[in-house]
């Protein structure tokens, strides 16, 4: 089991099944990431870099995928998806309002392009 699976385990049902999902669509973009933290949360670990952080939070389910330009890149395709808010660095959503896959999947290229350029 990894720090991923470990976090999983002990959330709420409804919130395990959104944020596995986020991951899930996550490894399908970047097969050889493997979990791991990242700036001690959770993550997906691309070539020893984080790649992506999702966490519950009070009010919010956050995407973290360490980089503020990996979330403008983005930021247009969630312009107006109900529920969703857009800061420097991270997503926030709720569950009943999922992220859209294509954003995600943008997102997710965005950050391994920059950590495969370094």
């Amino acid at each position: 089991m990894g720090t991923i699976d470990d976090y999983l385990t002990d959330l709420d049902p409804a919130d395990r099944e959104t944020i596995a999902r986020v991951y899930a669509l996550a490894r399908d973009e970047v097969p050889d990431a493997e979990q791991g933290k990242g700036y001690g949360m959770p993550a997906l670990v691309h070539r020893g870099k984080p790649l992506l952080s999702v966490m519950r939070a009070k009010k919010h389910i956050g995407v973290y995928p360490f980089s503020p330009e990996a979330v403008a890149t983005v930021a247009g395709l969630l312009d107006g998806h109900e529920g969703v808010s857009v800061d420097k660095g991270t997503i926030r959503f709720q569950p009943e309002h999922p992220l859209p896959d294509d954003a995600l999947r943008s997102l997710v290229r965005a950050r391994r392009r920059q950590i495969d350029g370094d």
